[in-house]
């Protein structure tokens, strides 16, 4: 049996070092926000100031999307590789 194995490099910036790198394109914006949902947000994810549970909250969304689309990337990779998968218990053809 030949084995093949797929090997897809990822960074995944949490943290201090992610904030600090915003840091340098900080800009005024003013939302209108549920306040009940931003102290919740800043509670769970132990955010000193409601700006900090902002940002600590799109790092977090852009983070998931990068390990989403570094998924979908090996995914096909591995679809795309030719190697095929027989159903050697039976179970998926019905």
């Amino acid at each position: 049996m030949k084995c093949r194995f797929v090997h897809i490099g990822a960074k995944l910036a949490i943290g201090a070092g992610a904030m600090a790198a915003t840091k340098s394109h900080t800009i005024h914006k003013h939302f209108r926000l549920d306040s009940l949902k931003l102290k919740r947000a800043q509670r769970i994810l132990d955010a000193k100031t409601e700006t900090e549970a902002v940002e600590r909250a799109l790092d977090l969304a852009i983070s998931e999307h990068e390990r989403s689309q570094l998924a979908a990337a090996a995914n096909r990779k591995f679809l795309n590789s030719g190697i095929v998968i027989r159903d050697v218990f039976g179970t998926l053809d019905g």
